[in-house]
């Protein structure tokens, strides 16, 4: 006889699921209250904030919460912090004026806000904590074969180029980007509810979401400590006590397929991944970042992407965001399969991102 947690279990794997993280693009694109504006006030304690840390010498890596105090702001930050873990998944904070200040000084102030998100976390196996996401590559590599191939682009090459980025997620309860300049033209940000494409892939074929409960071997991020090399498997789709999280990025899918010894993928685990590429883009809505607008991901919930873009640095007009990873105090339990990469999976740890040499816990 099945045990209540078999039966929440068959429930989980079975049944859609409800509220408000099951969005749709058109949802997001009409509703409103998951952007807020910074106001004059809001601008004047940021800038305060700023002017005291930068009095200190502080460096943006050593800003804490308390060094950046932000009381005012609370309320709207408080309101972001619902919307990430117990909404939509995807809040925007718009307003910063990035114009009034250098791009180092930037660093500071978004560091300084982020720290009332959550405690940074590396990016990389040096320790890094802020990535510049950029065109690296003088626009020459803006189209990206798929990772199958041998010598394609990792990861970071992708992010650091002007081409598009498929839908994935990020390996960090939450995902900051502030937006410095935008593109001269294109470089559109994309998002999608991970939860309703499940929901979609669930009705449509039962069956290959079956599959994406399963396994899948993946590669190491780049970034990592043997990174494009160490393999590990976790499915696509996950539960625990009742919460969903989706990890996905189909590069390091692909690239595990060309190491030897990974176990090969059946036709039918490949036509899942399609289909969760096609139904992510169903589902999506399409916005521009403008300069000084601060997106907030949950990698648990949403997929995020990008559209390819075209600098013209004569204008000033070359993308750069600035990418922050944060590990929130309120967050979901997360499945045992998540504990390799993430070095823990309980909910409100420190939690997520890179290893690094000093760091041997939260991978």
């Amino acid at each position: 006889m099945p045990t209540p947690s078999q039966d929440a279990r068959d429930a989980m794997l079975s049944d859609p699921i409800t509220g408000r993280a099951a969005w749709s693009g058109a949802d997001l694109a009409d509703a409103r209250d998951w952007v807020q504006a910074l106001d004059a006030a809001d601008v004047a304690e940021i800038d305060a904030a700023f002017r005291a840390v930068k009095a200190r010498g502080l460096n943006f890596a050593d800003v804490k919460a308390e060094d950046f105090p932000l009381p005012g702001l609370a309320p709207k930050l408080a309101a972001l912090l619902d919307e990430i873990e117990d909404g939509r998944g995807v809040a925007l904070l718009r307003g910063l004026p990035v114009a009034d200040y250098d791009d180092e000084d930037l660093r500071v102030l978004w560091a300084g806000i982020g720290a009332h998100v959550g405690p940074l976390l590396p990016q990389s196996v040096d320790g890094k904590l802020m990535r510049d996401v950029r065109d690296e590559a003088g626009g020459k590599l803006q189209k990206h074969a798929p990772s199958v191939v041998p010598g394609s682009l990792t990861s970071t090459q992708k992010a650091q180029s002007n081409g598009p980025l498929r839908f994935h997620t990020d390996r960090a309860d939450v995902l900051g980007l502030l937006c410095v300049r935008q593109a001269g033209a294109g470089g559109e940000s994309k998002v999608a509810s991970s939860v309703a494409v499940r929901n979609a892939i669930l009705r449509r074929r039962p069956d290959l979401h079956e599959l994406l409960c399963q396994p899948y071997w993946r590669t190491r991020e780049t970034q990592d400590v043997g990174g494009g090399q160490k393999v590990f498997a976790m499915p696509v789709f996950s539960f625990r006590d009742g919460h969903f999280s989706s990890q996905y990025s189909r590069t390091f899918v692909e690239e595990a397929q060309r190491l030897d010894g990974v176990p090969k993928m059946t036709a039918a685990m490949d036509e899942a991944l399609d289909l969760l590429a096609e139904v992510a883009e169903e589902q999506c809505h399409v916005f521009r970042l403008e300069p000084g607008d601060m997106v907030f991901y949950n990698n648990h919930v949403v997929y995020h992407g990008r559209t390819p873009f075209t600098d013209d640095p004569a204008s000033r007009a070359d993308r750069l965001l600035y990418r922050l990873w944060f590990a929130p105090a309120r967050t979901r339990p997360l499945p045992e399969c998540y504990r390799e990469t993430w070095g823990s999976t309980e909910p409100g740890a420190y939690r997520g991102g890179m290893m690094t040499g000093k760091r041997s816990q939260a991978a």
